[in-house]
């Protein structure tokens, strides 16, 4: 089983699933999780990767790498 933390980002709050090299982003909706795509982890600058292994959710470099992968995942419409 992986990981789960809790990260907020621009005032919203989302789910962060990391299990081995897969990071799954999500949002909890009406008591209900909607998850974006898989992420592979080996795209994340190494900081982040760090920080993912860590469970740290206040590290810089993560919370950057999170905010990519939102903007993507709202630009493409999800």
């Amino acid at each position: 089983m992986g990981n789960e933390m809790t990260v907020q980002l621009d005032g919203e709050e989302y789910l962060v699933h990391h299990d081995g090299g897969s990071l799954r982003i999500g949002r909890r909706l009406g008591g209900e999780v909607t998850w974006f795509d898989d992420v592979d982890t080996g795209v994340l600058p190494e900081a982040a990767r760090t920080a993912l292994q860590r469970g740290d959710a206040g590290d810089e470099a993560l919370r950057t790498a999170l905010r990519g992968v939102v903007s993507a995942e709202v630009e493409r419409g999800g």
